[in-house]
């Protein structure tokens, strides 16, 4: 099974313009993001659609390939990156793994944890989940919550409080019931990454802006796996002093 970890890396952050730049403790964020991956996976790429991400990614001798501007997501970019890497490698793809630009920190054994899904029999799409044991994660509509079947596939993501506890203080919930987080990577393979994004954007997708609900609308299975691993993503410049000041980087 070949499988590759694309990094799509974009310049032009609302909240934090050129995040994929800034330096961490003498190297850029996506150097070390990629370096990360490259523990866990063979074929590392960042998919870009900026010229100064480019030259990085080149100059700490990354692979990269460049992207359309007009992407919306991530996912996009990725769909598009896995179809140049093919070529420029001369390979074939099974299994893509869309990993976040802007975790410094990502875990490798989250990455493997994630690929090896797809060892698996008709696996589609795959993400990680964590449980949430912490009430206030429970109610920030920032963390995505997510409910499964007894088959461990996802049935729901929202950032609403989901299940809904009735007959119980919401104080007690996490008590009552096991609640789980969406943890922000995906893995798919490669065909049905080229078909998602072909879809249309969907009406839940646009009520919850979560575009993995497109996928669950048009009849996509996706397969969860559980982690104990809080993922560190940085949204902001604050977000970065914080880490700066709180973590012992190499």
């Amino acid at each position: 099974m070949k499988v590759v970890g694309i990094i799509p890396a974009r310049y032009d952050s609302t909240r934090f313009p050129g995040k994929p730049l800034a330096s961490i403790k003498g190297k850029s964020m996506i150097q070390r993001v990629y370096k990360q991956a490259q523990q866990a996976l063979a074929h590392v790429c960042v998919a870009t659609d900026d010229k100064r991400i480019k030259d990085e990614v080149l100059a700490f001798g990354g692979i990269v390939v460049m992207t359309s501007t007009h992407h919306e997501s991530g996912t996009d970019r990725c769909a598009e990156a896995v179809v140049k890497y093919e070529h420029l490698k001369g390979i074939k793809v099974d299994v893509v793994i869309n990993i976040q630009g802007d975790e410094p920190f990502i875990d490798p054994i989250q990455i493997k944890q994630l690929t090896n899904v797809f060892f698996k029999k008709n696996i589609e799409i795959a993400t990680l989940i964590k449980k949430i044991t912490d009430i206030e994660v429970l109610d920030n509509k920032n963390r995505v919550k997510v409910v499964v079947d007894k088959n461990a596939n996802a049935l729901y993501f929202s950032r609403s409080s989901i299940p809904f506890v009735r007959n119980a203080p919401k104080s007690k919930w996490i008590e009552k019931q096991d609640f789980y987080q969406h943890i922000g990577m995906y893995g798919y393979k490669k065909d049905t990454l080229l078909e998602i994004c072909k879809l249309p954007k969907s009406v839940l997708e646009l009520a919850e802006s979560l575009e993995q609900l497109r996928w669950l609308e048009n009849g996509y299975k996706i397969k969860t796996a559980i982690t104990n691993i809080e993922s560190i993503g940085i949204d902001t410049p604050d977000d970065l002093e914080k880490l700066l000041g709180s973590v012992d980087f190499e």
